[in-house]
This record gives C-alpha cells, structure tokens and sequence, in this order.
C-alpha cells in the first residue's frame, strides 16, 4: 500500500510526542547545551535525497540512516497491562519509509521481547521491497544453546515480523569469548544450518554483531574461510581511538580489518548510549565555533556515516524530532572534514578525561535480581555531568542548585527502592555488560555521590 504522508503536526496528533518530550525535559539533569533536534536546523524534511550505500555482496541499496528498533514506546492498555503503543510505532515506521529509510534492525531480546511483533505489524503494511529487515539469533542465556531452541528463534522470527526471508541476519553478541562462540553457535550445529538458510534464500545476507574481545572478532571474522555478508560495530568519534582497555579493541581497528576483508560495517551506538548527544558545556562549545546550528547528534552522526564502508548507521529514534534530524543530516550526508576532525578528537579528549560512567543504556543487564535500575540511574548521573553539575566539593560556586538538581532529579527518575545504595555487589550484571562496565564498582561511586550530597545543607 502507499502511505500517506504524515507532517510534523500530523505525527504529533497521533504519537502524542510532544507531551513526551516535554516530560522527557522535566526529569533528572538539564544539559546546559540543547540535545537532539533542540536548536537545529529546521524546516521541510527532504524526502528524496538520502544517502543510500550498496551491499557489495547482494546489490542492496541501504539507507545511510537506519532504523533501530529497540525501543519501541509502551502504553497502558485497557487492562492495566503494558504493552508497545503500536500506533505510534506505525507512525514512526510510516515517516521514516516516507522520507527514505530502508533498514529497520531489531532483535527477539529487545523491548521485552515484543519489538520484533511491533515491527512486523508496522512493516506489513508496506510493500516487501520497500524495507530490508534485520534480526537475529539471541540465544544468549546459558543452556539454551541448542540446535532445536535456537531454530525455533529463527523461525520464531519469521512468524513475529510477517516475512517468508530475512534480509539481514545476525549471530547476536559475539566477543564474550572464543570457546562460547563456539557453544552458541558451531558445535550445535546453529551456523551450518544458518549457512543453509542462506543458500535457500530464506537469509539475504548473513553477519554478527561484536561486543567483546580482539582476539574473539579476529577468529569470528577469519571462520572458515567465511564471506560475511556484514558485521554489527559500535562506532562513533570516543571509540574509533579509545575503548575499554578490557577489551582491548577500538572501532579503529574493528572498522579497517572489516575493509580487509570487504565485509560492510552496520553501526550501532554512534551516540554512545546518548552521551555524545549531550556532551560538556566545552565540548559543545568548540563544536559550535564551527557550525553553531549544528546539535552535537549531527556532529556524531555525520562522523559515523562518513566511513564509505559504513552501510547504515543505526538510531534508536523515539520521538518525531530525533528521526527528523538524522534525516537532515543523511540526506545527503555531508563528509566531514580534516578540520572537522580535528575538532572532535579535541572533544574527545573532554569526554575521556571526564566523570562519564560509560553506560549506553542498552539494557542488557536487565533485570537486576535485586531490583536495581541500572540504566537509569547511570544515565541520572551521566546527564549531570554532561550538564556540568557535578560537584567537586562544597565551595563550588552552584553547590546549592547542582546539589538540589542531582538529589530531586535522581528521585523522580528512578525510584528510591531501585537506586544504587540497594546494589549488593552480587556480580550477575558482569558478564552480560557490552562495554565491560564494572557495574558495582559504579553503582558504589553513585551512591557514595548521592550519601555525600545529601549530608550536605538541608534542600
């Protein structure tokens, strides 16, 4: 079917984005700098200039802006039950196809397990040729590593998004280690039958997603003499040099021996979790020297679309506003430049040398056994920082209002039963982080943050 059109006031009626974002603004830290579409460009969404890029292995031209599907807004139904507002995601679908988006990636893991029905409903209603759609085997959670769980995934998949072939299938997560690699997906069998799917035709192109270690990305990437079809990287201008020094791997590297081996890159995390959307006050500065329209997220997203390797970049948008802005800015992308360059790697040495926890919010540490908000409360206390309110001690100029602003924002965003002094150290959260965060070592300096606030002059 055609889809009609939807304007910003069109979207806005049935999404309902515009209280969202307000209330969105009202908790926790306010940046000192605008975020997002906030003091960007503005006017008409072009429709017909995206950048697309070409799957040198299938012919598929993607869009250079890409979908993610990870976050899919819920509601409140009739019975008091959550569930994703499809409308909305209809919207969004709608709009984005609209204005050239083609690549829509999601996961049985994400939104609960639901993102993969929300975007199947969505997708449906448009011509198959219209979308390529990205999913994979998830088969994280130890002992359910067999052949038969992990084909009924794959098939489970299949039924979820309404399609009869998937055009780009990932083995979910690989990097933990060689010998789990292994386990997931060659000694049961899962990859030989994948390799199968795809000579059927019922995978266009298959590939992984890495989170993890070098030595586990080079022996993934050399298996078997494999031609893989694309590769999943986190990717943007604090990673390309510097990375968790646990992994040692950064997205310098990870990107050049995808070259080496003509295996497109797919891009996840340019933002970082959000964090170069809302980066210090310096930083933001020196970036509006140079383009003083331009937000710090088209700043990181010009950097991640500008690798020619890059097939797509992916954005998990869930307001109107973000998906408007990335389209302005892929279409057409805009290179960056040498100076452009120089300027981010001096923000970069801003965000390195300062007190961001590196969490991007991914929520694969979720659920917390003891009920602990981990996202939320790193994202809290990571948009103080970036906002320049966090204290160094008691004779700072703005003690009172950075004080009152992190202790009253920290209690309307996460509940007091599911802050950081509950965090026990039980170490479960360890092995599922990507970023290799040590997570109650952070949970510790949070909270000794907060004792150490609220000890202070009465609110």
């Amino acid at each position: 079917m055609k889809t009609k059109e939807i304007n910003r006031r069109g979207f806005l009626k049935i999404a309902g984005v515009g209280a969202a974002v307000t209330t969105a603004a009202m908790v926790g830290c306010k940046p000192n700098n605008k975020v997002s579409s906030e003091g960007g460009e503005t006017g008409e969404v072009p429709t017909n200039a995206m950048t697309y890029r070409v799957n040198p292995h299938s012919g598929d031209k993607v869009s250079l802006l890409g979908f993610g599907c990870m976050r899919w807004s819920l509601r409140t139904n009739a019975n008091g039950e959550e569930e994703v507002d499809q409308d909305r995601v209809n919207a969004m679908v709608d709009y984005a196809i609209e204005h050239g988006v083609n690549y829509f990636d999601t996961a049985p893991v994400y939104v609960r397990g639901w993102s993969e029905a929300a975007t199947g409903i969505a997708l449906k209603r448009h011509p198959r040729e219209k979308f390529f759609v990205a999913t994979k085997l998830s088969n994280h959670r130890a002992g359910a590593w067999s052949f038969d769980e992990g084909v009924a995934m794959y098939h489970k998949s299949m039924r979820e998004l309404q399609v009869d072939y998937i055009d780009y299938y990932l083995l979910h997560s690989v990097g933990s280690s060689i010998e789990q690699f292994h386990a997931r997906f060659v000694d049961n069998g899962l990859l030989d039958f994948l390799l199968k799917e795809k000579a059927a035709g019922r995978i266009r192109n298959l590939g992984w997603s890495f989170h993890g270690k070098k030595d586990v990305f080079d022996y993934a990437l050399a298996f078997n003499n494999i031609q893989w079809d694309f590769c999943q990287i986190q990717l943007n201008y604090q990673d390309w040099r510097y990375a968790d020094t646990d992994r040692n791997v950064n997205a310098e590297y990870l990107y050049n021996e995808l070259v080496k081996k003509n295996v497109p890159s797919v891009i996840m995390e340019p933002l970082l979790g959000g964090r170069l959307a809302r980066v210090p006050i310096q930083a933001a500065d020196l970036m509006k020297s140079v383009h003083p329209q331009d937000t710090p997220a088209r700043w990181a997203f010009r950097y991640a679309g500008t690798p020619e390797h890059v097939l797509t970049v992916l954005s998990g948008m869930i307001y109107i506003e973000y998906v408007q802005e990335n389209i302005r800015t892929y279409a057409p992308l805009q290179p960056l430049d040498k100076s452009e360059y120089k300027i981010l790697e001096e923000v970069t040495d801003i965000l390195v040398n300062s007190n961001f926890i590196q969490c991007t919010e991914c929520q694969y540490c979720m659920p917390c056994p003891y009920g602990i908000d981990i996202p939320s409360v790193f994202g809290h206390y990571n948009r103080c920082v970036s906002a320049g309110e966090i204290l160094e001690n008691a004779n700072d100029e703005n003690y009172k209002k950075a004080r009152r602003t992190f202790l009253v924002g920290y209690d309307r965003s996460v509940p007091k039963l599911r802050q950081a002094n509950h965090c026990i150290e039980c170490n479960e959260c360890l092995p599922k982080c990507p970023q290799g965060i040590k997570i109650p070592t952070e949970m510790r300096r949070v909270d000794e943050y907060a004792e150490w606030l609220k000890k202070g002059e009465g609110l």
